[in-house]
């Protein structure tokens, strides 16, 4: 993993549920990553699929994927090409899912000080956030949680920890 990425925003706002940013109605008849991402937060932001491009970082409010537990809400945006979701809080089982599937997250307060489609730098060596109108810090992830999303994800890690081949 970087440990610096530079990305440009989506921003958006409080309280987006994962019904929003992967479509309940999708949940049963859609198991295909690449699918999944096609209709990551259509309800939302109807633009978002046809114009995120990879490394891309999207800035949240408050309570970021809160709702149903549903993984399909991480899977979509990793899929897309999220590199990184900065909000300045999660909902706990979102951040556990993100953290399993090997999607960046940083908590922080960025939010106010970046705008749609400007670029922002995550620097988890350092623990700030840099946009155009100042540094933000964010408390680091644990060094367990490092190495989950250095190794892509919960289920890799496990298999190297295991020594099992993909």
């Amino acid at each position: 993993m970087q440990t610096k990425i530079t990305g440009r925003v989506w921003k958006y706002g409080d309280d987006v549920n994962t019904d929003v940013i992967f479509p309940g109605k999708y949940t049963y008849s859609i198991s295909d990553p690449r699918e999944m991402a096609q209709h990551a937060l259509e309800d939302l932001d109807p633009t978002f699929v046809a114009n995120v491009q990879p490394g891309d970082i999207i800035v949240a409010g408050k309570n970021w994927g809160c709702g149903s537990s549903r993984e399909q809400a991480v899977t979509c945006l990793k899929e897309a090409g999220v590199g990184a979701i900065v909000a300045r809080s999660f909902a706990r089982i979102y951040f556990r899912n993100c953290i399993n599937a090997g999607l960046l997250i940083v908590t922080c307060d960025a939010v106010e000080a970046v705008e749609a489609g400007e670029e922002v730098t995550i620097d988890f060596a350092a623990g700030l956030v840099t946009t155009p109108r100042g540094e933000y810090a964010f408390p680091p992830l644990s060094p367990s949680v490092m190495e989950i999303l250095e190794d892509g994800g919960l289920i890799p890690h496990v298999r190297k920890q295991l020594g099992i081949e993909e």
